[in-house]
């Protein structure tokens, strides 16, 4: 009889204690969503961050992941800081002020942690044939759309004007975004349209597919004063044909899109993303041709300032 009592209060605490390994193994197997900010439907970051999160959700366990429009890059280094998104590509010299609390930045970002570096983004300024603009000292008096307010485009365009002693006194800015700045280049509301973005960028594109375009050089004195003044500037040739009617190499520069995260992303959900991406180029190029530049060999580049996610680290060092 006693036997027969233990043997059932046996079973019932192995029971008991099989429910609560498999309650506390459903709570650490919680499935962890990944929110990616881009940047304007019109722009690059936006086609590339929906390829990665789909390469994200396929091939890293237990993770959902997704891509969202946003400001691009200061507007997501803000998002990450207040933790309303998880990773966010951003320009390099955008993340460099976030961690020094320069510029835009008030304070220092002090979480934030670099997973890989993408490709260049160049600086492109777009204008018609037919408006006779030719030169940066051209924008003078001309109606130019600088970017979002805040935005790193905005940042780039004051950068570069700045060079040639030029200011927003000088010129009428607009505000705008990449997609909003190409419908006011195409209606005559702007002259100039100025971003940020890699080549070929779908804003252009559209612009150029209602009348030939004309994109402005950069003379080599300032590129070189740019590149010294700016260490996150490199010096960029967009290649003849990359746009229709375009048919010689403009000068320009260049700054990298990096994608970045918080130091609440552990090393091994940072490893297992940084692989998933870099082991799916191929995808990524489908998405936007400008993923043909990222490669695992050049994914350290532009990053020597931010502190790495360490599972990101190891894998692109191994």
């Amino acid at each position: 009889m006693k036997f027969g009592i233990l043997k059932r209060l046996a079973t019932v605490c192995l029971a008991l204690a099989l429910a609560v390994g498999v309650a506390g193994c459903s709570e650490n197997n919680e499935k962890q969503t990944i929110n990616i900010a881009t940047g304007s439907t019109s722009g690059t970051y936006y086609p590339i961050g929906v390829a990665m999160a789909e390469l994200i959700t396929k091939d890293v366990f237990n993770v959902e992941s997704n891509a969202q429009s946003t400001g691009a890059s200061v507007a997501n280094i803000n998002m990450l800081k207040d933790g309303n998104v998880n990773m966010a590509i951003v320009q390099n010299d955008i993340a460099y002020y976030a961690i020094n609390g320069t510029d835009m930045f008030d304070k220092k970002v002090d979480d934030l942690r670099g997973i890989a570096s993408l490709y260049p983004e160049t600086c492109q300024f777009v204008t018609f044939e037919s408006s006779g603009i030719r030169t940066i000292n051209d924008l003078r008096g001309k109606k130019v759309v600088v970017g979002a307010q805040g935005s790193g485009v905005e940042a780039n365009v004051r950068q570069i004007l700045k060079a040639y002693n030029i200011t927003y006194d000088d010129i009428d800015e607009q505000f705008l975004s990449f997609a909003e700045g190409a419908n006011a280049l195409k209606d005559g509301t702007a002259e100039v349209l100025c971003l940020t973005a890699g080549y070929p960028t779908v804003s252009v594109q559209d612009v150029a597919k209602q009348k030939p375009i004309y994109i402005i050089p950069l003379d080599e004195d300032k590129i070189t004063a740019l590149t010294i003044d700016y260490p996150f500037y490199t010096k960029t040739v967009i290649p003849a044909g990359t746009y229709a009617g375009i048919d010689k190499d403009i000068p320009t520069v260049s700054v990298m899109a990096i994608l970045v995260t918080t130091d609440k992303i552990d090393d091994k959900t940072g490893g297992d993303v940084t692989k998933a991406i870099f082991n799916n180029l191929g995808k990524l190029s489908e998405a936007h041709p400008v993923a043909k530049q990222i490669t695992k060999e050049r994914a350290l580049a532009g990053m020597g300032f931010i502190k790495m996610n360490g599972g990101a680290e190891k894998f692109l060092k191994e």
